[in-house]
C-alpha cells in the first residue's frame, strides 16, 4: 500500500496542472515544494528503484499473486522514471555541470522526455489507486 501511496503523491507533484484545475489555491503549495522537487525526484527515484529490486527479489510471488506482482513491478517502473525526470535538474546540476558534452546531451534528453511527464503523471495517479486496491483484494 505504501508503494501506491508514494506513486500517488508523485504523480501529483508531477502533474501540478491537474492539481491546479481542480484547487486554485495548490499553486501556492507548488511554489513551496518547487525548491524542493529535484531532492523529492531524486529520493523517490531511489525508492522507485529499490522497489524494482523488491518485486525482482519475490518473482517467488508470480505464481502465487500474478496480478500483485505484475501492479507492484509497473507501479515501481513508473515511480522510478518519474522520480528521475523530477530529479533531473538536480542531477544536471550536480553530476552533469562539469562536462559541457554530456551536459548538452542531457538537456536534450529532458526536452524529449518533458511532454510525456504529464502523461506518465496521469497513468501514475492510475497505478497508484490500482495498487491500493490491489494490496486491499490480495492480501
Amino acid at each position: 500500500m505504501i508503494f501506491g501511496i508514494t506513486l500517488i503523491v508523485l504523480s501529483i507533484i508531477a502533474v501540478p496542472s491537474l492539481l491546479l484545475s481542480k484547487k486554485p489555491n495548490a499553486k501556492e503549495l507548488l511554489e513551496k515544494i518547487e525548491p524542493y522537487q529535484g531532492w523529492i525526484g531524486l529520493i523517490f527515484c531511489f525508492y522507485g528503484i529499490w522497489g524494482i529490486v523488491f518485486s525482482i527479489l519475490n518473482l517467488g510471488w508470480i505464481s502465487t499473486f500474478p496480478i500483485w506482482w505484475g501492479t507492484l513491478l509497473a507501479g515501481n517502473i513508473i515511480q522510478a522514471v518519474l522520480g528521475f525526470m523530477l530529479g533531473f535538474s538536480l542531477i544536471n546540476k550536480y553530476v552533469l555541470s562539469k562536462n559541457d558534452t554530456v551536459k548538452d546531451n542531457a538537456i536534450i534528453l529532458r526536452e524529449k522526455l518533458a511532454p510525456k511527464q504529464g502523461k506518465l503523471g496521469l497513468i501514475g495517479i492510475v497505478v497508484g489507486i490500482w495498487m491500493i486496491v490491489a494490496n486491499i483484494l490480495f492480501f
